[in-house]
């Protein structure tokens, strides 16, 4: 217990430096992130979800988001920008998408058809003259499908995609619209010395990020690379029911959980991220709220199918699943985990009932072992990478070691990796065989599940190798491309829930993850922050809450 008072009053030292005193006439919010740097503010964010979390959701819109209003209930699309949308019945690729009159920009330039069109070529085409590669690999990843847009008046966009794609609306909630008039404004004050093209583009978008315009409920107004970024309310906000009534909003990169944990005892942030378990007695002693609820969230090992992995296996990989008490592990992170059965639970639409069970299963787990050619005399060595926080990461040094000494029962022997979040997060699409896998044959990144593509396709077709999207392991088999077909091409939604369950069923049964633990999106906050909802979403929404004086 010194020890950790220690580390928390050292924590305090740094965190105090970080923040600034409030002012004093203003409602500010201060949020300590589990990021190591502020996620980008140009329209695109990284640092996985917890950047759409706080630099795109607050400030920018998409043109189908989630529904974030309700605690009691799964988080479903709703319309943004758009107010409606369907596919095109004579062309399959073709989606037709109704827009919002009326919304602005904060730079006070109207958002149109054209604007859509814009923000589509930013991340697609690349003889765009404001293409920028810098937003691509968060961008394009996520709607691997989509090709063009066409304006068709000034309200309605037609998009087109590869392929027909039930679940391109889904997918655009990843798309958030940027300013093209502030843009170019910003292009054109590039110093005229300054003749390529390309590096005029990206100078107009640094400045961007510096001072953004987007239509969401906060404005960005002061950004300070790794220390802080400053948003304050839109009070113009066309959705009345988000207008904010807190006045300004400050995040703070905190990837330490201890730092955390010192900033908030310390008065120094309002709510903080993924606070450390064994520190949340002590938080909720001092009037701290701890919110939690299960999240369509899965904490994974995704293994390599290269050859040569040890992983290419099934009863290496089944072994692996159910060598570890996840009830353990649960117990460990004081109850603030969800125990899989797979990437979606039983009961859920997708389910299947998959063949294969999930559980802890010693005596089977070690005879499929033997059975592979594995004992205590000659363990199986794996290799891991993974990171020391970040967004959907929980606590996984804490985590993955653990995982390391349960599965020496099975003998496996596991070396970690650790390194920077984004980094991984990076690595993560350039795939098992890029040397940034250093050598590995597993990653440990996490992944939302609340959409078909996120929860499930991106990790078992050829399309989705890398560097595509989010295929690390090279993971794939013709039936699985047609399970994905067929749900791909589903635009009933009966129909398409049916295939995807078929689909969740073999992708359980093949275990091309080891599945740990579901997120419950553990977070502390100030007693004096109001209208909290948490969601059954990896995201949150700021702009309805409130502070009390």
């Amino acid at each position: 217990m010194l020890r950790v008072a220690r580390r928390w009053t050292a924590a305090l030292l740094f965190a105090s430096a970080l923040v600034a005193p409030a002012l004093a006439q203003e409602k500010v919010l201060r949020i300590a992130m589990t990021a190591a740097d502020i996620p980008r503010t140009h329209g695109q964010p990284d640092q996985g979800f917890e950047g759409n979390r706080f630099t795109g959701i607050p400030m920018y819109d998409s043109l189908t988001q989630w529904d974030l209003s309700k605690a009691d209930a799964p988080s479903v699309l709703i319309p943004g920008l758009a107010t409606e949308w369907a596919v095109d019945p004579a062309d399959p690729k073709k989606w037709i998408f109704k827009l919002r009159p009326g919304v602005k920009f904060h730079d006070g330039s109207a958002f149109d058809a054209e604007a859509v069109v814009w923000n589509v070529r930013k991340v697609l085409d690349r003889d765009a003259p404001h293409f920028d590669p810098s937003q691509v690999g968060v961008t394009a990843s996520r709607m691997p499908t989509l090709r063009s847009a066409r304006a068709i008046d000034p309200l309605t966009v037609e998009l087109t995609t590869s392929e027909p794609d039930s679940f391109l609306p889904y997918n655009l909630t990843n798309l958030f619209m940027a300013s093209p008039a502030h843009w170019q404004k910003l292009y054109d004050a590039v110093p005229a010395d300054v003749t390529d093209p390309k590096e005029r583009a990206k100078r107009a978008w640094a400045e961007f990020a510096a001072n953004p315009s987007g239509t969401g409920p906060f404005k960005g107004v002061r950004l300070v690379p790794r220390e802080r970024f400053e948003m304050v309310k839109n009070p113009d906000y066309w959705d009345e029911r988000r207008r904010p009534k807190i006045d300004r909003v400050v995040l703070l990169p905190m990837p330490e959980a201890n730092a955390r944990t010192a900033a908030i005892l310390g008065g120094q942030v309002d709510w903080i991220e993924a606070p450390a378990p064994d520190a949340i007695p002590a938080m909720q002693a001092r009037g701290f709220v701890l919110y939690q609820n299960p999240q369509p969230h899965v904490w994974p090992w995704q293994f390599s199918f290269l050859e040569g992995s040890p992983w290419r296996d099934i009863r290496v990989r089944h072994a692996a699943n159910l060598c570890i008490d996840r009830e353990e592990l649960k117990q460990l992170l004081g109850g603030l985990m969800g125990v899989p059965k797979g990437t979606v639970p039983p009961g859920h639409p997708w389910w299947g009932n998959p063949s294969f069970d999930i559980r802890f299963d010693l005596a089977e787990a070690r005879r499929l072992m033997k059975e592979a050619g594995y004992s205590e005399a000659k363990p199986l060595k794996v290799k891991v990478l993974t990171s020391a926080s970040g967004s959907g990461q929980m606590q996984p040094v804490l985590m993955n070691e653990w995982l390391q000494q349960a599965l020496k029962a099975c003998w496996f022997d596991v070396a970690l990796e650790v390194i920077e979040w984004n980094a991984l997060f990076t690595t993560w699409r350039e795939g098992a065989n890029h040397p940034n896998a250093r050598g590995a044959n597993a990653i440990n990144v996490t992944f939302a599940a609340m959409d078909p593509f996120f929860a499930m396709v991106r990790f078992v077709t050829k399309g989705a190798f890398p560097p595509n999207s989010n295929n690390w392991g090279f993971f794939n088999t013709e039936e699985m491309e047609e399970l994905v077909r067929a749900a791909r091409t589903s635009f009933d939604a009966a129909a398409r829930d049916a295939a995807l369950a078929r689909l969740h069923k073999r992708i359980v049964e093949e275990a091309p993850f080891l599945w740990v633990a579901h997120d419950v999106g553990p977070r502390m906050l100030s007693p004096k922050i109001k209208n909290v909802v948490q969601p059954r979403s990896w995201f949150i929404d700021i702009a309805p809450m409130d502070l009390a004086g």
